[in-house]
């Protein structure tokens, strides 16, 4: 059982400009609460008793700050990375937390949900080295899996001619030993280390398995403003519709 997590929560925030000047994205709010919230809580969800959020110094004190109000129980490690290197490099940043454990990794600004997740999540966990998939009409904006024979082949990150519809979500999980693999990577032309390059030497090695997210499972990337407004109202229609909440941090800790 996968014992620990890492929740990505760094980057500049481009694209939310000139809010992100002053503040973390992860912080903005995905309806009533801050968008990091959904993330933590597929962690949590997926019984995970440790978690480490990486992001930059100052918006680390911020976390810790609100993450304190909740009294949750769960053991939550804050690791820096002030400068964007990359999700691998964030990775590496939580090596001596991880030490000989294997680990589940989720970004920070993705939304997932589902009736089954719990379950889908345990099917994950189950898993040595696995990602994550969905069908996407828009693959060309994302992490593109190629098949051949039926067997993953590559991720070609953005392509820029038709591969497939299954694009890969930002969420994993992992065996320790990819600490060794990650070290020995090299940054790519934006001077990141890059979760691609990883996924596809585990590919090389036949060692990375694939989750599709099953019929009437919902991932949403956060990550700009007409996404974050999007997922807002879905999670509004859900939670009027429903009379439960979604990502209730407390409830969700005494449950799991």
């Amino acid at each position: 059982m996968i014992k620990k997590g890492i929740l990505l929560a760094g980057g500049l925030g481009t694209r939310f400009r000139p809010i992100t000047y002053s503040v973390n994205k992860h912080f903005l709010p995905i309806y009533k609460k801050p968008m990091f919230f959904y993330p933590l809580s597929v962690l949590m969800l997926s019984g995970i008793q440790e978690i480490s959020i990486v992001s930059d110094s100052k918006s680390l004190k911020q976390f810790k700050k609100i993450i304190s109000t909740l009294n949750l129980k769960i053991k939550f490690n804050y690791v820096a990375q002030n400068k964007p290197g990359g999700i691998v490099d964030g990775i590496l940043k939580c090596k001596k937390i991880i030490k000989n454990n294997d680990f589940m990794l989720i970004l920070g600004d993705n939304f997932f949900y589902a009736q089954s997740l719990s379950d889908q999540l345990y099917q994950l966990m189950g898993k040595k080295n696995c990602i994550v998939s969905v069908k996407n009409k828009k693959p060309d904006q994302f992490g593109v899996i190629q098949y051949k024979n039926k067997k993953i082949h590559k991720i070609i990150e953005k392509p820029k001619k038709f591969i497939s519809n299954d694009i890969v979500v930002g969420l994993y999980s992992y065996e320790n030993r990819v600490i060794k693999i990650c070290e020995k990577l090299k940054p790519s032309k934006r001077g990141e280390l890059e979760i691609t390059d990883l996924n596809n030497e585990l590919i090389k090695q036949n060692s990375l398995e694939v989750v599709e997210l099953g019929r009437g499972s919902v991932w949403l990337d956060a990550g700009s403003p007409d996404d974050l407004l999007s997922t807002s109202e879905f999670v509004r229609i859900i939670e009027e519709r429903s009379g439960f909440e979604i990502a209730n941090l407390p409830e969700i800790s005494k449950n799991f």
